[in-house]
């Protein structure tokens, strides 16, 4: 089987309101279990509009490796009709990373939750998706 393609999306647009309502959403957050986007935690490190180090660093890791042919990262409102088809077909949350295999086909390899418990740790996420992988 080939290394699959990884969509990160996000729950934010890219938009200049979506990174400000991203932000409000950040600040506002009560709940640590269930932060704005556990995913921007990850990449991001939270309210940084640039990635950070550690995931650049565990991003050249998992492509890399060839655990995956290529990884996307992608806003709500940048999501092609096939992804943002799927997303609402399957009813899914922001944040996900979504695996799409060669011979087409998407499936959500992790959800939200599971995106929230890493606490923005890039490396255990790595980790977790070579053994989902």
């Amino acid at each position: 089987m080939s290394a699959p393609t990884l969509y990160i999306l996000y729950n934010a647009d890219a938009s200049v309101m979506g990174k400000l309502s991203y932000g409000y959403r950040k600040l506002t957050s009560k709940d640590p279990d269930k932060p704005a986007c556990a995913a921007c935690d990850i990449t991001h490190g939270g309210l940084h509009l640039n990635e950070t180090s550690q995931w650049k660093s565990a991003k050249a890791e998992l492509v890399g490796s060839g655990a995956v042919k290529d990884l996307r990262q992608l806003h709500r409102d940048e999501l092609d009709a096939e992804v943002k088809s799927f997303v609402q077909a399957q009813g899914l949350g922001y944040p996900m990373v979504l695996a799409k295999e060669e011979a087409g086909g998407l499936r959500c390899v992790m959800s939200s939750e599971e995106l929230a418990g890493f606490k923005g740790d890039p490396h255990a996420f790595v980790q977790r998706m070579r053994e989902k992988l």
